[in-house]
This record gives C-alpha cells, structure tokens and sequence, in this order.
C-alpha cells in the first residue's frame, strides 16, 4: 500500500503589527514599490498597502520571508486590493459606452 503525501496549502498570510504608532512590524511582503519619509507603498499578499506618516524609514526588510519592520510616527495604513480597481473600470465603461 503506498503512502501519499498530503501536503496542505495554507492561505495567504499577513500579519501587520503597529506599537505606539512608532514602530510597524509586517510579514507577508512581496515587493516594495515606493518609499520616502512620508509614504511606503508595499505590495502584500493581501494587495497594496500604503503607510503615510512622518520620518519613516525602513529599519529591516527581509525579501526572502516578505518581513519589513518600519519606524517613525505612522498615521495611516491603508490596503487597496486590485480587484476593486478592476471592478471599478468596468462599472466605468459600462456608463460611458
């Protein structure tokens, strides 16, 4: 009788970690597209996340595990999903065809 290897694919994971609006640890990072001292865009596996804030550096990135540990005063995280775009141009097209 063989034995078949069952091997479980897990989910997309990331995990956004904020202490004191000073310190943003994140896993789940596949590409940094922009930074500067107010702006980080990352893309995630859960789609793009924008970080604005003041005097942000990036303090650790690790590309092979997807890891980013940012410092400086965080105001805003947000995470903008590709898909709504695209359902946002077709609701667009459709009005002006």
């Amino acid at each position: 009788m063989e034995k078949k290897e069952v091997k479980v694919v897990e989910d997309k994971k990331s995990i956004l970690h904020i202490e004191n609006r000073k310190r943003l640890v994140l896993n789940g990072v596949v590409e940094v597209i922009s930074f500067n001292e107010e702006q980080i865009v990352l893309n995630t596996n859960l789609g793009t996340l924008n970080i604005k804030g003041q005097g942000l550096k990036m303090n650790k990135l690790d590309v092979q595990n997807g890891d980013v540990t940012i410092i400086g005063m965080i105001s805003s995280c947000i995470y903008t999903n590709n898909q709504e775009k695209k359902q946002k141009e077709k609701l667009i097209s459709r009005l002006f065809k």
